[in-house]
């Protein structure tokens, strides 16, 4: 009798899991694992942990609805504490495993893990199996290598993915036959995971399979939402401008292709517009960046990047505290790093806005914030992260903030939402909260400096657009 342990990384799901397909399909019994590694957990230079509470409470839902899944199939999720290849190692050696199967990565901290494990399982007799399930197209059905994967993505767009089809989703396994003996799930709490604050207890993204499956049908046929989200895509107040599958697919919760799917039956039963379009030409963009990784390795995570540019930044320590702490006094980089802070989620429209203002502005190095967004949003994916912060700071046109703010949040309503202290301001001014003057910080009985920052810097490249709607370059800058 064969039996394989499956290697659960970021594929919490059991829908068109193809690392779970093939380990069912080859073995007579199965032992399914999940390892919370103590390094992921770790404290940074910076002052915070490389995952945060967000990020931590989003991943231990996750594995409490896939452990209730596999439950349902008769199985259920190993979870244990500790360095992967050492747990893995010790299981195949407890329960004599004949293979491991687990999901490729494709960054450095990843394939370290993957490479362990193969020198700790060296002596053993198993097989070892990657699978690819990380991206909507398969690197196997594109025209090139990953080391040829084109520089711009509208080449990778083009030459690539017009070239290839999406593959098939695998099954729901049907049963899950189950390694008899083993231990009870025991999922750890926050606290024991070494988090003294507290969260509340409502959220707007439950982690799991069970909820990212539940937001697909919500907005696409339930709502219908899709049918305006090229429209709606660019804002950041609410729920419903954006599909917010992000997280989901960021822990794997939900399969790319399940969307890809989807979104094709949507095509055919409602509507097919520019807006089921541009949904899967965002999906795109994560599979370039994906492709990116593994074409460049760890120089995604080097100071000059990908591309090697030499940029003189900035190590001010306290200026990216307050950039952290959403106290800048910039209204529209403030509430984003608010929103952030308090639920581990900021829109598109937020994360270009605050990465221009800490890297193009104060001129911070860029892989402080990326680092700071590893730690706290629940959407984490590394390549994304990484050289989305990259391009934003070195490679992509710069973003005029103040225009982002009165264009995309004129009456500061999003504003509002996250820094209820300038909610009594009149609605045409709190964008421009930090330009009042005296005379108008009197008339509104607001006071900059006590009711809410001075501007920690307001960039000189604002100075026609000041000058066009009638202000002037704040003094006395702090």
């Amino acid at each position: 009798m064969s039996r394989a342990l499956v290697y659960f990384r970021n594929d919490l799901r059991l829908h068109d899991n193809p690392t779970l397909s093939a380990a069912i399909n080859q073995a007579d019994e199965v032992l399914l694992l999940y390892c919370i590694d103590p390094r992921q957990f770790s404290e940074l230079d910076l002052g915070f942990r490389k995952t945060g509470i967000h990020r931590a409470r989003f991943l231990l839902e996750s594995l409490e609805d896939l452990n209730e899944q596999c439950q349902k199939l008769g199985g259920q999720l190993l979870v244990k504490q500790g360095v992967p290849e050492d747990i893995i190692s010790q299981l195949v050696a407890q329960y004599e495993l004949d293979e491991v199967h687990l999901q490729r990565e494709v960054t450095d901290e990843e394939t370290q893990v993957e490479q362990a494990i193969k020198q700790e399982l060296k002596s053993t007799d198993y097989q070892l199996y990657f699978h690819w399930g990380l991206t909507l197209y398969h690197p196997d059905d594109l025209p090139f290598k990953s080391s040829d994967t084109p520089e711009a993505f509208k080449a990778f767009r083009n030459e690539g993915t017009k070239k290839a089809s999406v593959r098939n989703e695998f099954p729901v396994p049907k049963t899950i036959s189950w390694i008899a003996d083993v231990e009870p799930t025991v999922i750890p709490t926050l606290s024991e995971l070494g988090f003294t604050q507290s969260l509340s207890e409502a959220t707007d993204y439950p982690g799991g399979e069970s909820a990212a499956l539940e937001r697909l049908q919500y907005y696409l046929f339930d709502s219908e939402l899709l049918t305006r989200y090229k429209w709606t895509r660019n804002q950041s107040l609410g729920m419903d401008y954006s599909s917010k599958f992000s997280p989901w697919l960021a822990l794997g919760c939900l399969s790319p292709r399940r969307i890809y799917y989807a979104v094709k039956s949507y095509e055919q039963e409602v509507t097919r517009n520019i807006s089921t379009y541009w949904l899967i030409f965002e999906m795109l963009w994560r599979d370039y960046f994906k492709f990116l990784g593994l074409k460049y390795g760890n120089q995604i995570f080097q100071k000059k990047g990908i591309y090697d540019k030499s940029v003189e930044w900035s190590y001010d320590r306290s200026n990216f505290v307050v950039w952290c702490q959403g106290k800048t006094g910039i209204p529209f980089v403030d509430a984003h790093m608010q929103e952030l802070n308090l639920t581990g989620f900021m829109s598109n429209r937020g994360r270009v806005n605050v990465s221009t203002y800490l890297t193009r502005d104060l001129e911070i190095d860029w892989r402080w914030g990326a680092s700071y967004f590893e730690s706290l949003l629940i959407d984490y994916d590394v390549t994304s992260n990484w050289l989305n912060w990259y391009f934003q700071a070195v490679v992509w046109r710069y973003t005029h903030i103040l225009w982002q703010s009165t264009h995309y949040d004129p009456k500061g309503e999003y504003i509002r939402q996250w820094l209820p202290q300038l909610a009594e301001l009149p609605e045409e001014v709190i964008p421009i909260a930090f330009l009042l003057t005296e005379e108008e910080q009197q008339q509104h009985n607001f006071q900059l400096g006590q009711d809410y920052p001075k501007p920690l810097m307001v960039p000189k490249k604002w100075n026609r657009m000041l000058a066009r709607i009638g202000r002037q370059q704040p003094k006395n800058l702090i």
